[in-house]
C-alpha cells in the first residue's frame, strides 16, 4: 500500500484544516474534529521525506484503543474511528502546553543529564543515575506546543507565572497526566512492555477539560521490553525498545539531529519498509491482537473521504 502523506478532503460543514507533522486536522463546523493520521514520520521536528505506509493505521487504531481504556480517568474527545486512519471527536481548545511523563531517564532526559543538568522543567533529578534508570516516582516535565519548530522545556512555574494555563486548571492536568500515566504503565506491564515515558495533550470545551489527540502511541511514547530489563541495565547494555527512538538513532548514526546544513539520510525501501515492521511490532505488542492491514484498495484517499462523510452526516 502506497503512503498517505498529504490529504485535501472536502468535508461537509468544513471549516478549516490544520496540518500538523503527521496529523491533518479538520475543522468540521466548529464542532467536532476530523482527524486524519497520516502516514508522515517526523524525528527532531523535522517531517523525513518519505511516507512510512501503515504508519497512521497504527497509530490512530492504538490511540483509540487508549482512549477508550482511559475513558473512566479523564473525558476525552474522541466519538468514533469511521475510518482506520481516522478519529472524529469533539473540537476543543487545546493548552498551549504538552504534558510529558517520564517513569524513566531516558531519551532527551538522559542526553541532558549526561551534560551535566541536574533540574528539568524545575523538578530536581537525583545524582549519580545511569541511562534508562527508573525515577523513585514518575516526573511531569511539561514542553510549550509550538505550531512550528521545536517544543520548547518549561516548568510549572513558569507555565502559571505566565498565565499559559491556570493554577487550577494545571494542577488538574498534573493529577490527569500522573494517573493516565499510571493506567498505561499497568497495561503495558500486563504486556510484558515498560512504558518509559510519554506526552498527553488536553483541551477545554464548555468548561471542561478533555483529554484529546493521541496516547500512548509509538509517536508520543517510549517503551521497553521488561524481560531483561534488570540484566541490560547491571550490564551497561542498551535496552531493548520499542518506541520511534530506533528512528532517531539511526538518524544520528547517519549525521543527522535536524540542524542547521544537516541532510536527512537517503530512506530507502529497505529502511521504509523496517520502519512500517517495527510500527506493526508495537501495535501487536501493546495491544495483544493481531494488526490487520486496512484494504489495500488503490485509492486510499477515497476510502477515507467515503468514511468519514458517511460518518458526519450522521452527526446532528
Amino acid at each position: 500500500m502506497k503512503a498517505v502523506v498529504k490529504t485535501h478532503f472536502s468535508f461537509p460543514k468544513q471549516k478549516s484544516l490544520y496540518v500538523g507533522k503527521v496529523r491533518d486536522v479538520y475543522n468540521i463546523d466548529d464542532k467536532y474534529m476530523a482527524m486524519v493520521v497520516s502516514d508522515r514520520i517526523s524525528a527532531f521536528d523535522v517531517v523525513l521525506p518519505k511516507g512510512i505506509p501503515y504508519k497512521g493505521q497504527v497509530l490512530n487504531q492504538i490511540a483509540s484503543q487508549f482512549l477508550d481504556a482511559t475513558s473512566d480517568i479523564v473525558p476525552n474527545w474522541k466519538l468514533s474511528t469511521p475510518d482506520p486512519m481516522v478519529t472524529v471527536g469533539l473540537k476543543c481548545e487545546g493548552f498551549k502546553v504538552e504534558m510529558i511523563v517520564r517513569g524513566y531517564l531516558a531519551g532527551s532526559a538522559w542526553r541532558e543529564y549526561k551534560a551535566g543538568a541536574r533540574t528539568l522543567c524545575g523538578v530536581p533529578l537525583p545524582e549519580g543515575m545511569i541511562e534508562n534508570q527508573k525515577f523513585p516516582t514518575p516526573i511531569v516535565t511539561p514542553t510549550t506546543k509550538a505550531d512550528e519548530g521545536h517544543d520548547e522545556n518549561i516548568s510549572r512555574e513558569e507555565i502559571i507565572r505566565t498565565g499559559l494555563v491556570s493554577k487550577e486548571d494545571y494542577d488538574q492536568l498534573e493529577k490527569y497526566a500522573l494517573a493516565l500515566f499510571q493506567r498505561g504503565t499497568e497495561m503495558a506491564a500486563d504486556k510484558g512492555l515498560i512504558l518509559v515515558d510519554t506526552k498527553y495533550e488536553f483541551g477545554k470545551r464548555d468548561g471542561k477539560i478533555y483529554l484529546i489527540d493521541e496516547i500512548h502511541t509509538p509517536d508520543s511514547s517510549r517503551y521497553f521490553y521488561a524481560d531483561g530489563y534488570e540484566e541490560r541495565q547491571a550490564k551497561g547494555e542498551r535496552q531493548r525498545q520499542l518506541s520511534k527512538e530506533f528512528v532517531r538513532e539511526w538518524l544520528m548514526e547517519n549525521g543527522f539531529q535536524g540542524k542547521e546544513g544537516q541532510k536527512v539520510p537517503e530512506m530507502t525501501d529497505e529502511i521504509v519498509n523496517s520502519i512500517t515492521d517495527r510500527y506493526i511490532e508495537l501495535y501487536e505488542k501493546i495491544t495483544g491482537s493481531k494488526f490487520q492491514k486496512a484494504e489495500a484498495c488503490t485509492d486510499v484517499e477515497a476510502r477515507i473521504e467515503k468514511n468519514v462523510t458517511s460518518y458526519l452526516n450522521s452527526l446532528p
